[in-house]
């Protein structure tokens, strides 16, 4: 915890509530996510350490009806608004 009350930021977080990867302490707060410097607002999943982030490839459903997921490479950046 910070001094401002908020969860460290992890390695490796998803939005999807099914995943191992998500943390609903950390979804109270605002977060953003930069890709090569750029800020992106669709990111589903990232992970720091590997360099990279899934964003839904257009509006194509798998057969459980989640979106299909493509990842993009390049340097990662998580913070707080």
């Amino acid at each position: 915890m910070t001094e401002t009350n908020k969860p460290e930021l992890p390695d490796r977080l998803c939005v999807n509530p099914r995943s191992p990867f998500y943390n609903e302490a950390i979804f109270q707060h605002d977060i953003g996510i930069r890709v090569n410097g750029k800020e992106r607002f669709d990111v589903d999943e990232y992970c720091i350490s590997e360099g990279w982030v899934k964003v839904a490839a257009g509006k194509a459903l798998d057969r459980r009806g989640q979106p299909l997921l493509m990842k993009v490479k390049g340097e990662i950046e998580a913070f707080y608004k």
